[in-house]
Formats: C-alpha cells, structure tokens, sequence
C-alpha cells in the first residue's frame, strides 16, 4: 500500500494524477489502474516532498489557471484562483472584435497575459518581467498555448517601454509587508520573495505602477491590479489622487475586495 499518512486526501490526488499522467475524470473511472515501477517511485518521492511543505505546484511542476495547464517553478508565484477575477476584469474592457493594447507588468509564469491574449486573439499583449528566469517560464507556456500575441520584455515595471500606450493594463505585484507573519506559513515560505514583498507598508509596488501607469494609458484607458485583502480602500485614494476615474474595487469569490483599478 502506498505511504499517504500526515498528507492531505487532495494533494494526495493531485499527486498522484500528476505521476499517472491522468486526468480526475480518468482517475475516477479507474480506481484499479497500477502505478508502474517508474510511477510508484516518482509518486512516493512527490510525497515525501509534500510532506516537507513543499506546494504542489512545485513538486508537479504544474498549475491550471482559467482553464489552462501552466509550467511552474520556484522562479514564478504559483497562480492563484482568486487572481482569475483580474483576467475576467481586463476581458470586460477589450472588445473582442479590436485590436486592443494591453500591458501586463510583472508576469511571472504568463499566466494572466497567456489567459487575455487566449480570449483576445485579436488583441495585442505586452508582458514585462525584471526576473530573467521567470521571463523563461512565461516564454515556455506562452509556446505551450500558442499564444503568438504575446511579447515579453524584460523590464522593471515600464522603463523598457518608452512612450507605448496601452488600453488596459493590468498587474499582480508584489503586496505583501515586510514582517507579515504569513510568509512564514504554506506555500508561501517556498515563493520567491522578490515577487511577494513590497516593503514595509506593501504599497511600494503598487504605488509607482499607479503613478506611472496615467503616461502609458491611452484616454479612457483602464489600470486594474491585485491586491492585499486590507489595502481595497488605501489602493482607491492612491488612484483618485492620480485622477482616475470610476474608481473602484471588486470582490472575489471568498467576498474579498481582491482588485481595484480606474479608468484615466
């Protein structure tokens, strides 16, 4: 019998799907499927990872996000259901029948850019990146969903964009404070920290990004960003204070006010 004590029942599952190279569906329909030779000891080695605290993620190497499968490594964040609202915000604001300009700063794995240019074929994406090896991962699911309207820049936030204006931008930056004693928690402990924290007050990113983003907007242009469960208010006075427009914040799923953007 195969050793699953101390691990949850569901990456448990989702371990062992990886291993077989199967879907839920498949797994379900198959309970009695043996694991090879190969597969039982890649299986048990994924355990043993997991139940160091390594995420799933990691240890399979995958993640789904808005319906795709994406690459992931300990260079990028893992992608998170809850920033799905941010791709469903930036679809509601480029038609799908223009040649929309979209900006997509701190990409990471590609996921939000990948899942736009997906929706939006006709659109144009843009996708920047400071971290080389993160930009490598994003490339490589970028060709995985044959997302050929994707560009990928290495660039902190907008220095290597000139003068190029974009209809929306949208970003998941760093937020989280220095000190937050969830860094010390789950997966987090394994991210990479240069893409979780921002500084002291976890503004530091998303900051400068809505200061800068009013020069890169075309008019009636939309910025809308990720952020902590605790700064929707502190977000929407840095956007009024910049001039936005129809400022606001959207909750996701767990009721959580998740993004905030506004309209130049």
């Amino acid at each position: 019998m195969l050793r699953i004590a101390n691990i949850d029942p569901i990456d448990a599952r989702a371990l062992l799907r990886a291993a077989l190279g199967v879907s839920d569906t498949q797994l379900v329909a198959h309970p009695e499927q043996p694991l090879t030779d190969q597969q039982r000891a890649r299986y048990l080695a994924w355990l043993e990872r997991r139940r160091a605290g390594e995420p799933v993620a990691y240890v399979t190497g995958a993640r789904e996000f808005y319906s795709l499968d994406f690459e992931v490594t300990p260079a990028v964040l893992i992608p998170r259901p809850e920033t799905e609202l941010l791709v469903e915000l930036a679809l509601e604001r480029i038609a799908e029948d223009a040649p929309r300009r979209v900006l997509d700063l701190a990409t990471g794995s590609g996921c939000v850019s990948i899942a736009i240019a997906r929706q939006r074929p006709r659109a144009r994406v843009v996708a920047t990146e400071i971290n080389r090896a993160a930009l490598d991962v994003a490339r490589t699911n970028a060709r995985r969903h044959a997302a050929g309207n994707v560009e990928f820049v290495e660039s902190d936030w907008f220095g290597a964009l000139g003068a190029a204006r974009f209809d929306v931008i949208v970003a998941n930056p760093p937020y989280i404070a220095e000190g937050d004693p969830h860094l010390g928690e789950g997966d987090l402990r394994f991210e990479p920290r240069q893409a979780l924290v921002a500084g002291p007050s976890g503004l530091e990113c998303i900051g400068p990004i809505v200061a800068r983003a009013h020069a890169h907007l075309v008019g009636g242009g939309w910025l809308l960003f990720e952020h902590g469960h605790q700064q929707a208010a502190r977000c929407r006075g840095l956007l009024e204070r910049i001039g936005f427009q129809e400022v606001a914040s959207w909750r996701d799923l767990a009721g959580i006010e998740r993004v905030s953007g506004g309209r130049v």
